[in-house]
């Protein structure tokens, strides 16, 4: 990989970063369970690829697997957060 595609796929790293960052800090409370849902669908597509890359070369099997070990994290914590968040909505006896 040249310097010049390394810094491109920096660029774009902060860029989405800094995206995701000011997009979630205004989401409203309410909001909060139904996008972390959707959230967790996404992971879920990432969890596919990431074991398709990890079938392919050499490098890309070493990426493919840390990016199952986040993704699967991301939805088991996402699972974990929007059952507690609709446990607080429910009536207590």
């Amino acid at each position: 990989m040249s310097i010049e595609n390394f810094i491109f796929l920096l660029y774009i790293l902060v860029l989405a970063s800094y995206c995701g960052f000011e997009l979630i800090s205004k989401v409203p409370p309410t909001l909060h369970t139904p996008l972390m849902s959707g959230s967790n669908a996404i992971s879920g597509i990432t969890i596919v690829g990431a074991i398709l890359c990890i079938q392919e070369g050499e490098y890309s099997k070493y990426m493919g697997m840390v990016a199952l070990v986040f993704a699967t994290i991301n939805v088991v914590g996402g699972y974990a957060v929007t059952d507690r968040m609709l446990q607080m909505f429910k009536k207590k006896k």
